[in-house]
């Protein structure tokens, strides 16, 4: 099986993609092995702040030591340049905000999974036409279940995720795998402010193992 169909799979069978960034190295490295405690073997860290790389490279020394069995990727990946420093820095697969085809094209190019971010139906289309296996709908918060529900029979058989807009319960979960989308990202809904803040690992352990209950339940 390839790098990019081992990390497909990981998602679709987690059916959740938890995702982050913080600026402090130690926090983050605590808060995935806490979310690695509770089960979740795929991630994906975000390129949102100056210290992304510097913390990417201390996660993926801990996963190589620790958590083998971890997908560890990438976000918010714009440009040609920002894939390559990641993928050499050992990005396991690479999500992006935008469709940039330089970048699906030097994801495709060392065989990994690349997630880019559509809004509008055109999006989805110039998506397929640079193979993008998964497709992320962002920001999930604006199109809604609605969206996703409204497009699925236009795009049959491609794979969705959305993210922002789905939060920590039941209903929105269920909603969104009803809509027809194939995982759910999840960031501040899980991973708040105030758990990254305040260090509060017990409590993102007990909603990470809720989290996967629930997507069980709604798959």
């Amino acid at each position: 099986m390839s790098k990019k169909d081992i990390v497909l799979d990981a998602i679709l069978t987690q059916g959740s993609l938890p995702l982050f960034f913080y600026e402090d190295s130690q926090v983050s490295l605590e808060i995935v092995r806490t979310l690695y405690k509770a089960g979740i073997r795929v991630f994906e860290y975000t390129n949102r702040g100056a210290a992304a790389l510097a913390n990417f490279t201390v996660l993926k020394k801990a996963q190589q030591e620790e958590m083998p069995d971890l997908q560890l990727g990438i976000g918010t990946i714009k440009t040609a340049a920002e894939a390559t420093v990641f993928i050499t820095a050992g990005a396991d697969f690479i999500v992006a905000p935008v469709i940039n085809p330089e970048v699906g094209a030097i994801a495709r190019q060392y065989d990994l999974l690349w997630i880019p971010g559509c809004m509008t139906p055109t999006e989805i289309h110039t998506a397929q036409q640079h193979e993008a296996a998964l497709i992320k709908l962002f920001p999930a918060n604006i199109l809604g279940p609605e969206f996703m529900a409204s497009i699925k029979e236009l795009f049959a058989g491609q794979l969705f995720i959305p993210t922002g807009g789905v939060d920590l319960n039941i209903d929105s979960i269920s909603t969104w795998f009803k809509a027809g989308v194939c995982a759910v990202g999840m960031g501040s809904k899980l991973i708040s402010k105030n758990v990254l803040e305040n260090r509060l690992y017990e409590q993102l352990y007990a909603d990470a193992i809720k989290l996967t209950e629930m997507v069980q339940a709604s798959k």
